[in-house]
């Protein structure tokens, strides 16, 4: 198994470029680089020549693009938005190697827009997924969607999520498996079925505080294995399904954004190893 930092971590606390000199320092083996504003950051004064020079001089990796945000049921001007983002992201890909690309359902206010029945929801996100997989194709790329474990969002549980990725039915879509998005709403263990295994594309190691369903956040994430979530059950479902690609490690915690990058890269490697070294070395 492969170890992957997710710059989410360190979102308010490090740059791109610090982030890949502690990820390289402490070894890491990939980076989910944010593309939706660290990658901005860093291009305001380097550009994606640099930044894969970088990488074909340095043992760390770029896993993913991280993440085109709220892609289906939106209005049509807003879509075509998203469509050229992706695109825009797809170039990058393209010019540092980049496999994978992470895409994240809307969040929909019920108060001001209504209920939207979940058929709506499945088939906007087929469409659109449909859409992004025939432009990705040429480039080689993957697309993980990670569905996202808040009472809020449209997609917020595993099952539902496969569903979506199974309806699609192309090899370039696929899933992130999270382990706070699957405990956020109450994902199922049984719904982590033999025939998920080839759409699992990345995994997400975290942990969190322990609230009730529905009330989890993101800044509710803490190390892994400091929390409630049983990861030893998902690693040994994950290792019964021979997935062994690569444990992403992403938290949002505040306090975290408080303390020393370079200290809290340090410490989500060693929490995530203790954690993966009874399935994984």
């Amino acid at each position: 198994m492969k170890l992957a930092f997710n710059e989410g971590t360190t979102w308010e606390s490090a740059s791109l470029q610090q982030n890949l000199e502690y990820c390289e320092k402490y070894g890491y083996d990939y980076i989910e680089i944010r593309a939706i504003d660290q990658l901005k950051d860093y291009l305001k004064e380097n550009t994606l020549g640099d930044l894969k020079e970088y990488f074909d001089t340095h043992k760390i990796k770029p896993l993913s693009l991280n993440a085109l945000c709220f892609f289906n049921n939106r209005t049509k001007e807003d879509e075509e938005k998203v469509i050229e983002e992706f695109k825009e992201y797809l170039e990058i890909c393209k010019k540092i190697d980049c496999e994978y690309i992470c895409v994240v359902p809307s969040n929909i206010d019920v108060t001001e827009k209504g209920k939207t029945l979940i058929e709506e929801i499945n088939a906007s996100c087929i469409r659109v997924l449909s859409h992004l997989s025939d432009l990705a194709k040429p480039y080689g790329v993957k697309i993980a969607l990670e569905f996202i474990g808040i009472q809020e969002n449209t997609v917020n549980t595993f099952s539902q999520a496969y569903n979506i990725v199974k309806d699609v039915n192309r090899d370039n879509v696929g899933l992130v498996y999270d382990t706070f998005q699957f405990t956020g709403m109450g994902s199922r263990f049984e719904d982590v079925t033999d025939e998920t295994a080839e759409k699992i594309f990345i995994f997400h190691i975290n942990d969190v505080d322990g609230y009730p369903v529905g009330q989890m956040r993101d800044t509710d994430r803490v190390w892994p294995g400091h929390g409630v979530i049983d990861l030893e059950a998902h690693l040994k479902r994950l290792k019964e399904l021979k997935y062994d690609f690569v444990a992403s490690v992403e938290l949002f915690r505040p306090e975290y954004y408080q303390m020393d990058p370079e200290e809290v890269i340090k410490k989500a490697k060693e929490t995530t190893l203790e954690v993966l070294e009874k399935y994984y070395k």
